[in-house]
């Protein structure tokens, strides 16, 4: 199936999805930001029922089953609401959190900051055209929280703490780039008590969408997900595939077992906006 006919099918703008991964869009490396992020403690969740709230108001699930989110529509008090929400978990420890508690909030913040930057730089077609500078090459490097006094970009939160510490190939789709190929905002919060439940809803839900993996004409096409972070799931195709087997439902994991090679990989920086 052609780039045009999948995007139609998804309700996308063939415009919009890329076919590959461009040459800027190396892969940050799972590096330990400071020896200082891997203390843990026995404390346990803050309260994210504020986060709750503005999820249930202002995230819903489009025609094409990916979770949009209503930037436009957030009245000024939610934008309020919001900041103070991300400034609690700014003024919060989480090194003295146990290693869930640490690993929910830090999803949390990351996905909560990221929203809020686009409220911030709202219309706009793509996170890639906030931050980044003069060129606008996206926020990821940008400084945008201080947490135990330390000022961290969305790019150390991910790579520099979640993904060296906790070593899960389900980060990737727990956090969220505000993007139409990225795996869905979750509707609720991460917590101690749901973190392992909801790691696994998002990885199948993920999986078992077009735009994560899908099988046409025996060829395998992937997000381009995998193939930046192909050593978070086994470092090879063959490894990628045994990750998707373990969610795959239906049709797609019946075709799984006759793949054995990833043949492309496609992804989607429109913005997730209703």
């Amino acid at each position: 199936m052609n780039v045009s006919r999948r995007a139609t099918l998804l309700g996308l703008t063939a415009a919009a999805v890329v076919t590959a991964a461009p040459a800027a869009m190396a892969a940050p490396s799972a590096t330990l930001l400071e020896q200082h992020w891997q203390s843990a403690g026995t404390a346990g969740d803050i309260d994210h029922s504020t986060w709750g709230s503005f999820l249930s108001r202002y995230v819903s699930t489009g025609a094409n089953g990916v979770n949009l989110v209503n930037y436009g529509g957030v009245t000024p008090g939610d934008k309020q609401v919001l900041k103070s929400y991300i400034a609690s978990l700014e003024a919060a420890q989480p090194t003295a959190m146990n290693r869930d508690a640490a690993m929910a909030y830090w999803i949390n913040l990351y996905n909560a900051k990221t929203v809020d930057l686009i409220i911030d730089n709202y219309p706009v077609k793509s996170i890639k055209k906030v931050g980044g500078g003069f060129f606008n090459t996206g926020p990821w490097d940008d400084k945008v929280v201080t947490v135990e006094g330390r000022a961290l970009s969305l790019n150390d939160i991910e790579h520099g703490i979640l993904r060296p510490i906790w070593n899960d190939p389900r980060i990737h789709y727990a956090v969220n780039c505000a993007s139409i190929g990225c795996p869905n905002l979750a509707t609720q919060p991460f917590t101690s008590a749901n973190l392992a439940s909801m790691l696994d809803q998002t990885a199948r839900d993920y999986i078992n969408h077009p735009r994560g993996a899908s099988v046409e004409n025996g060829r395998l096409i992937v997000s381009s997900i995998f193939k930046w972070y192909k050593g978070d799931f086994g470092g090879t195709d063959a490894g990628v595939i045994a990750h998707m087997r373990q969610y795959a439902n239906g049709n797609l994991a019946a075709a799984l077992g006759s793949v054995n090679s990833i043949s492309d990989d496609r992804y989607d920086w429109g913005l997730n906006g209703v």
